[in-house]
């Protein structure tokens, strides 16, 4: 009799402590967000989301005016029209040049052919230049592999009926400039406009 007792004492003691040890576990749950009352008796939550950090933005790239030596210039024959014709001159950075920009008007004279010809400013003609209801020259920024350009335009004919010299150079000097090139190319021509450089 004592020893069944005692084997019961013996199991009453296993459940006791069996219970004490599931009693003092640590819970692996995280506990909720803290909430706050808002008007009406509703609860919100005060969890945030960790703010997302801005992306850097890069510095606005600013280069200076072209100088001497940084351009180099070419031109080409344009499809002409009834009675006109023109020139497209582009401008390219020289090798080895760092990135500079260029606005306005370049410089164009007649060269070699007939009598010295100075090219007249203007926005835009019949075969090229600024699109209508803007005068204003953009800026335009040089770049490797990304040039500018500028047409020159002319007429074949004089007031009288009469066919043009036909010049086969011109000398050309890009806007702000002081840099003149000698570039080979033909156009019969009594008067030359030049429009503005643009990308």
């Amino acid at each position: 009799m004592r020893f069944r007792r005692g084997i019961f004492a013996i199991a009453v003691g296993a459940l006791a402590i069996a219970a004490a040890a599931c009693s003092s576990g640590t819970s692996t749950t995280s506990p909720p967000p803290a909430t706050s009352a808002a008007p009406g008796g509703a609860t919100t939550s005060q969890a945030t989301a960790p703010a997302a950090s801005a992306a850097p933005t890069a510095p606005f790239a600013r280069f200076d005016p072209c100088g001497s030596g940084q351009v180099d210039v070419t031109a080409e024959v344009m499809s002409p029209g009834t009675g006109h014709r023109g020139v497209k001159l582009t401008f390219s950075l020289a090798a080895g040049a760092a990135p500079c920009t260029l606005s306005g008007y370049p410089g164009v004279d007649s060269g070699a052919g007939g009598p010295l010809v100075h090219a007249d400013r203007t926005p835009r003609g019949y075969m090229g230049g600024l699109p209508q209801g803007s005068d204003e020259p953009p800026m335009v920024t040089l770049q490797s592999g990304h040039p500018a350009s500028a047409v020159v335009e002319g007429v074949a004919f004089d007031a009288a009926g009469n066919g043009c010299p036909l010049y086969t150079s011109l000398a050309v000097t890009p806007p702000n400039s002081t840099d003149t090139r000698t570039v080979t190319v033909t156009i019969d021509t009594c008067a030359l406009q030049v429009h503005p450089v643009t990308g």
